[in-house]
């Protein structure tokens, strides 16, 4: 069960789990988010692949779609994109008593057999951006991500390596990440894009995307928000994370009835793809 010790609030209200994201493994992480049913990432699985898709088939570009997962932590939008696996299944791994029992290093080599068996023949290359070295490390050498990166664009570019990697991107994608990361970020990547580069990325009702939205149009690039649903994310932790969620929905202009009321943040989807006009 989460304790305290995971527990931190943003000035916005938001409680972070500071100490999770940058452990040698994600099993702490998992054990901590499981008691909120934390479940962006299988909501935004069939999202990324129908995308991945879609863009495959209408770029000009060849050969597979490479994507570049920012704020990708322990590569989980990788094990959902590339493997026949659902996050319920990485729960019940990584919470195991099996797993438990393992080092660190031996939950790595026992994961590279796990990923490897349940590959999916239309895999493609993902490149992971994080400021988490220790779990893009582990995400690279458990075999989630093709390429790795522990960098903060918010307050200093990217490096040479990964502004190349960017270059060879078709789709960057974002769950948990909007408000942690800002403009500033998804600005600094489109100016190293190279190919056609289309975005996906859940933003929770609570942070305004506006701005990030007029980035991508100052690169070329139109969005379109999903305004037909909402996709949960997780359980508030606390009464008072409930509150300030339901207040920054208030002024944001949407209506928390059925949603944050009910006690879950709800994210939507914004996509945004090169201007055709």
């Amino acid at each position: 069960m989460a304790t305290d010790r995971h527990r931190t609030r943003t000035a916005s209200g938001k409680t972070r789990f500071d100490d999770i994201y940058d452990q040698p493994d994600p099993r702490a992480y998992f054990r901590t988010l499981q008691p909120y049913a934390y479940e962006i990432p299988q909501h935004a699985q069939g999202v990324f692949r129908r995308t991945r898709e879609l863009r495959s088939r209408l770029a000009d570009d060849p050969g597979p779609v490479t994507v570049l997962d920012v704020c990708c932590s322990y590569g989980i939008n990788a094990a959902l994109l590339n493997h026949d696996l659902t996050l319920a299944d990485l729960y019940a791994h990584y919470t195991s008593a099996e797993t438990a029992a393992l080092s660190p290093h031996e939950l790595i080599e026992c994961d590279k057999e796990f990923y490897a068996s349940r590959r999916r023949p239309d895999a493609t290359p993902v490149i992971g951006l994080d400021t988490a070295a220790n779990a893009t490390r582990y995400a690279l050498d458990a075999g989630l991500l093709d390429e790795a990166y522990a960098e903060n664009l918010e307050r200093h570019p990217p490096s040479p390596g990964l502004c190349g990697a960017v270059a060879r991107a078709g789709l960057i994608t974002v769950t948990g990440g909007i408000g942690y990361i800002s403009h500033r970020t998804f600005g600094a990547l489109l100016d190293c894009a190279r190919t056609p580069v289309w975005v996906s990325a859940f933003a929770l009702r609570t942070v305004p995307y506006g701005r990030i939205a007029a980035t991508l149009a100052e690169h070329g690039l139109d969005t379109v928000t999903d305004t037909s649903r909402t996709y949960p994310q997780r359980l508030f932790t606390s009464p008072e994370e409930r509150r300030d969620a339901v207040r920054q929905v208030i002024l944001a202009g949407e209506d928390p009835a059925g949603h944050e009321s009910e006690g879950w943040y709800h994210t939507r989807l914004h996509e945004s793809r090169p201007r055709t006009d």
